[in-house]
């Protein structure tokens, strides 16, 4: 029974990358032998947290810098997904973000993915670490 996997991927600062990381996340979830919840929506849905957070390292941390990277840590331990995506911006406060407003004529797209995130996620934080950031995301399985 496989109750731990860990994984660690560093990607080019592009954005073709990203279905290559989705289905990877999404094979992860899909070999875990101990999960409550559907194993096809939890891929789907760490599929979706991945693309999300790493087109936002890319685009807004990384400044879409050809000559930079993304990393990024997947780990399924104890009934808990982790993931974690590094970059090397400026870095921003989490909480300043808010929440995209739909209910109004025209839709605001800033802070859409994070509220995609928060809403598939259980914790979510941003920190600075190591001369760099971490968007940590964490869900129980």
């Amino acid at each position: 029974m496989k109750k731990n996997i860990a994984l660690e991927i560093t990607i080019p600062n592009q954005t073709r990358y990203l279905g290559m990381i989705g289905k990877i996340g999404e094979s992860m979830v899909k070999e875990f032998d101990e999960t409550a919840c559907d194993r096809e929506t939890l891929a789907n849905q760490l599929n979706v947290v991945l693309t999300e957070s790493i087109v936002n390292a890319i685009k807004h941390a990384n400044a879409t810098d050809p000559n930079k990277e993304v990393h990024v840590q997947i780990n399924i331990h104890d009934r808990e997904l982790s993931i974690r995506v590094y970059d090397s911006g400026c870095g921003f406060d989490l909480s300043s973000i808010p929440c995209p407003c739909f209910e109004s004529d025209r839709l605001n797209e800033k802070g859409r993915g994070l509220f995609i995130i928060r809403s598939m996620m259980d914790t979510v934080e941003y920190r600075r670490i190591n001369g760099g950031n971490v968007l940590e995301m964490k869900k129980c399985i």
